[in-house]
């Protein structure tokens, strides 16, 4: 804590008046508020040096690409302690969060929707430009080994919490092919890895983005999934449908789309989200005993209910595992 005064005083030549706690959220990193004479900073205490390092960087490289991210005033010596802009307490699922109960949105929640919607491309290109890959925590891109961590994750942070009885030598033949499958074409763009809107920040009506420090080389796919399908929103269909038409002609303006192929593509990589989401839901929920997790996980169900829809040919015994889960089981209080 001294450190982070030290770093506030040091930018605006005076000692803070107050500093006041934020809000946790699924990480372990600790963040404050710092203010003096009307003028306040975000503050954090990071835990691993390679996951600082990560977010200095992204975010250095989006603020020199004109994206709204957070600017940063001050870093510690170390690395570990550093000192941020305050984008305010506006947070983009908050604001939503009566409209998401009620399952309607207004047409200034849908015109704020479209506006973040819309940035993602920017997003993921423009960040990609420049970046050394290799500074990436945990790892540089979305490889085999980064998506069959997500699929462990979720089956043994969720699955075996559930207490069903599954093959794992059945479920595990179809996460190989899963995981050749969504390795195809992962392209060489920035995957914010957390696109959600938790980690939006609304400030005079415009949508600033936070919490990127997991990104990585990846599918552009993978935060359109990330955002759409998140349980903590459980947008309608006709919702989702309206935003993934305001993406699609974003990313126009970055590359030629073939829709067909792009929601082909989609629909795997959505899958696979969905599946880290559910490994989240189990370790920060079940284990960690987190409310907000635990709660998500019903709406979570509600969204494989809709994936499945359409069963998925190739993985026939993890859709049937997704089904049981979906209809069958009562989740866990």
């Amino acid at each position: 804590m001294k450190r982070l005064e030290k770093l506030f005083e040091s930018f605006t030549g005076k000692a803070p008046e107050s500093v006041s706690p934020l809000p946790l959220s699924g990480s372990a990193r600790k963040y404050y508020r710092l203010s003096a004479d009307g003028r306040s900073v975000v503050g954090v205490i990071g835990t691993n040096p390679a996951e600082n390092k990560a977010f200095l960087t992204i975010d250095a490289n989006m603020v020199s690409k004109g994206i709204k991210a957070p600017a940063v005033y001050g870093v510690s010596q170390d690395g570990m302690v550093y000192i941020q802009e305050d984008l305010g307490d506006c947070q983009l699922f908050e604001m939503l969060r009566p409209s998401v109960d009620k399952g309607a949105f207004s047409p200034e929640e849908m015109a704020l929707l479209r506006k973040t919607i819309a940035a993602l491309p920017a997003i993921q290109y423009r960040t990609a430009e420049g970046l050394d890959w290799g500074i990436c925590f945990p790892d540089r891109e979305f490889n085999s080994r980064m998506v069959n961590f997500d699929l462990n994750y979720f089956k043994y942070d969720f699955l075996k919490f559930t207490g069903l009885e599954f093959s794992e030598i059945r479920l595990q033949d179809d996460f190989d092919t899963l995981v050749e499958d969504s390795l195809q074409s992962i392209g060489n763009t920035f995957m914010y890895r957390d696109f959600q809107a938790r980690n939006v920040m609304v400030r005079n009506g415009e949508p600033w983005f936070i919490d990127f420090q997991g990104g990585r080389r990846g599918p552009v796919q993978y935060d359109l999934a990330s955002f759409l399908w998140n349980a903590g929103t459980h947008f309608p269909k006709q919702v989702k449908k309206a935003l993934e038409q305001e993406y699609l002609a974003a990313l126009s303006e970055f590359q030629k789309v073939d829709e067909d192929e792009f929601r082909e593509r989609y629909r795997l990589i959505t899958l696979v989200r969905m599946l880290q989401e559910f490994g989240a839901y189990g370790f920060r929920g079940y284990y960690e005993r987190k409310q907000l997790f635990i709660d998500c996980v019903p709406p979570a169900l509600g969204c494989v209910r809709e994936l499945i829809e359409e069963p998925f040919a190739r993985y026939p015994y993890l859709t049937e595992v997704l089904h049981t889960l979906a209809y069958d089981w009562e989740p866990l209080k």
